[in-house]
């Protein structure tokens, strides 16, 4: 039997070593009165608040949450479609004579991508002020962009034979894109959609800790006042929720999109949209929040060149650009490395099932609340904001090994078991080593979406880029906004063209491996 080389499930391990600077830090700013605050936060998870007036709060917020999460999800994946469909080749191999606007749209959709939701509210507050309709908003500008470029990705991978086979046939090139493209949306939408809804949970949350309502705002103020049992009440609810809506979510992709009868699918598709559109809409009406009507605009003079120039003389561009990097790889390194390594020291089944509760629970908890308990025992550094990011991203990653291992064939890890290696070698070459390059070119892809979250733990950890725009908005120094948000703008498109070379290659190598 051929075993796969260690060096991939070894590389897993590498980026732990983030550890060391990371706790470094943290220790030279632990204060001894943080001890006391760390078990007053682990105790008051096993005594969440049970009082009806903070449970009421609770559910209320998380009705907010839920009804922002529902309503900017069917608005994001609407445009997202059509967007993704004007940008593919396959699109425009339509009308080829103006196949030029494809490419355009799609280096245009980048720049509303690559800005964080949470950022968007931030900069959509100042100008439409604060309500419901901008944490909407937040979530549809770059959610919307990050579904047509995933779909456009997919729909461009497939063969165009059967679109020219078509047009030969004497089909239109309308008829004949529309008879292509609806069976290849399905399954992408089947898959994609449904998780951009958790995520819209998450980030209906997070927009809820910087002012915009919901479930995060009830978080943020019981962790500034130190009321832990009454902020677990609101993370115990929220966690209920998510493994609710996973079941849920199972269940539809198990039992609703199975069937490859298209027009069941399209029908299934079009009616879960509405559903969850005319739900989102009726329960924000029934929770008092006129969406439209709440919106007012304020004009803002927007800066001169010769501003803009100053602006970017004046801020340390370098030196937050280096802050906000090695939070993203000290953040990257935590997130991916650990998992990995708490498999190899505790591969059993039941073990993996305890983790897997921990990593669904660490994945809850938004980024900034932890930063916020962080800061109760040390002080603000970039260490903070890493380990913040790599806390909540360990538990994306943690769980997607945990998962895919749970759901593996145990084969070669039996035949080098059975040969009489140990355990522990079993698990890496038996185990791990099937899984890491996938699970390597899935941690590029987190690394990408840790850069862009470093924005938020910045303006709350008083690091890096995120720190820098939340002051220059304080002040409304319009210039150093527009430096900064262009900045990090550029920073994270070129963080996505280098995590997805990276991915590509894991992935690669991920295929060879199953070939040899």
């Amino acid at each position: 039997m051929k075993l796969i080389k260690p060096v991939a499930p070894l590389l897993t391990f590498i980026p732990s070593l983030a550890y060391i600077p990371v706790v470094i830090e943290v220790l030279k700013g632990f204060h001894i009165g943080g001890l006391n605050i760390i078990f007053l936060f682990i105790t008051s998870a096993i005594k969440p608040s049970l009082n009806h007036l903070v449970i009421k709060s609770a559910w209320e917020g998380l009705q907010v949450t839920i009804a922002i999460a529902l309503t900017s999800w069917v608005i994001s994946i609407f445009f997202g479609i059509i967007l993704a469909i004007l940008s593919t080749n396959l699109f425009w191999k339509s009308i080829p004579n103006f196949s030029v606007l494809g490419e355009f749209l799609k280096y245009l959709l980048a720049i509303p991508r690559s800005i964080h939701e949470v950022v968007w509210g931030i900069l959509l507050i100042q100008v439409l002020g604060l309500n419901i309709g901008v944490a909407i908003l937040s979530i549809v500008i770059p959610y919307s962009a990050l579904t047509a470029r995933v779909i456009s990705e997919q729909l461009d991978s497939f063969d165009i034979k059967q679109l020219i086979a078509l047009k030969q046939a004497g089909s239109n090139s309308m008829s004949s894109l529309i008879t292509i493209l609806i069976p290849k949306l399905i399954p992408i939408l089947s898959t994609y959609a449904t998780y951009r809804l958790e995520c819209a949970i998450r980030g209906a949350t997070l927009l809820g800790i910087f002012g915009l309502g919901g479930i995060g705002t009830e978080l943020y103020l019981t962790s500034k006042s130190m009321a832990f049992s009454e902020m677990w009440t609101c993370l115990w609810m929220l966690w209920l929720v998510m493994i609710l809506l996973e079941n849920f979510i199972r269940f539809i992709r198990t039992y609703l999109f199975t069937d490859i009868n298209i027009k069941k699918s399209i029908l299934t598709s079009s009616s879960i949209f509405l559903l969850s559109i005319s739900i989102g809409l009726t329960w924000l009406y029934y929770l008092n929040f006129n969406i439209f009507s709440s919106l007012s605009y304020t004009s803002i003079n927007l800066p001169t060149f010769e501003s803009l120039k100053d602006a970017f003389h004046t801020l340390p561009i370098i030196n937050l650009i280096l802050t906000t990097i090695i939070i993203t790889f000290l953040a990257s390194g935590i997130a991916i490395g650990t998992p990995p390594l708490l498999l190899l020291f505790f591969p059993n089944k039941i073990s993996l099932n305890i983790q897997n509760l921990i990593w669904s629970f660490f994945r809850l908890i938004p980024p900034p609340l932890t930063t916020i308990i962080l800061l109760l025992f040390t002080s603000p550094n970039i260490s903070v904001a890493a380990l913040s990011l790599g806390i909540t991203h360990m538990g994306v990653m943690g769980r997607l090994l945990t998962d895919s291992i749970l759901n593996q064939k145990k084969d070669i890890y039996l035949a080098i078991n059975n040969n009489g290696s140990s355990i522990k070698a079993a698990t890496l070459y038996g185990i791990l080593a099937p899984k890491s390059n996938s699970y390597l070119a899935y941690g590029s892809y987190r690394a990408d979406v840790i850069l862009k979250e470093t924005a938020i733990i910045g303006a709350i950890g008083g690091v890096g880029l995120g720190w820098q725009l939340q002051e220059s908005l304080s002040s409304f120094d319009w210039a150093q906004v527009m430096v900064i948000t262009t900045t990090f703008s550029l920073l994270t498109i070129s963080g996505e063209f280098l995590f997805n070379t990276s991915q590509n290659y894991w992935l690669r190598n991920s295929t060879n491996n199953l070939i040899n």
